[in-house]
């Protein structure tokens, strides 16, 4: 955790820019019986069934400090998607010399998934781009990723979507809108309020004691 918060300190530097990633499944739904359109006077007129059309992936990759993200949605959440993902991401910072990419500790989120999906010096050349910093077990939600995702889901996702295909088109009009904002996350909390508000999670260190 505070290795997390030691990274969220440092100041924007554009050649070693800080990057955030998570991802979340969406469940594709549909209209079982076709809404009735508002009108002058009358809200839209939805019906409660609905449809299941199974579910999507939504990766996201986020740089708090520029206000920037990038936004993926795939069919799965495989290693090769993920893989393909951090190749994104490198794509994103071509002049850096080096990304730190602050993720969880998924599955699928390990270098070895770039050599299960590139050929080996691909993926070494993809790997020496990053910096790998996880979250620790419990601990997604030090990850800023997890923000913009609920961000996007509020305010893009939250009504009912049938295909991937609207998906794609939704978030893609989403995230340019919010890039064009440079919408920034205020991070506050830092390595003295964690030691402070979650106190129980340190080791407690007994002292020995003496009359003489």
């Amino acid at each position: 955790m505070e290795n997390v918060l030691e990274v969220y300190k440092r100041p924007y530097d554009e050649n070693h820019p800080v990057v955030c990633m998570d991802e979340s499944p969406k469940q594709l739904i549909g209209e079982a019986i076709e809404p009735v359109a508002a009108k002058p006077g009358s809200l839209e007129k939805q019906d409660s069934t609905y449809v299941r059309n199974g579910v999507c992936n939504i990766f996201m990759s986020n740089e708090p400090l520029s206000g920037k993200r990038h936004v993926k949605v795939t069919e799965k959440k495989k290693q090769e998607d993920w893989a393909e993902f951090v190749e994104e991401i490198a794509a994103q910072y071509p002049e850096a010399e080096k990304i730190t990419l602050v993720m969880d500790n998924y599955e699928t989120h390990k270098p070895g998934s770039l050599y299960e999906t590139f050929a080996a010096a691909k993926a070494k050349s993809i790997w020496d781009r990053f910096e790998f910093v996880y979250t620790p077990k419990h601990g997604s939600w030090l990850n800023m990723a997890e923000i913009e995702l609920n961000v996007l889901m509020g305010q893009c996702l939250s009504g009912r979507i049938p295909d991937i295909d609207k998906i794609k088109k939704e978030v893609k009009a989403w995230q340019d809108a919010r890039n064009n904002k440079k919408a920034k996350i205020n991070w506050q909390f830092n390595t003295d309020d964690a030691r402070i508000k979650l106190r129980k999670l340190y080791p407690v260190t007994e002292f020995a004691t003496s009359d003489t």
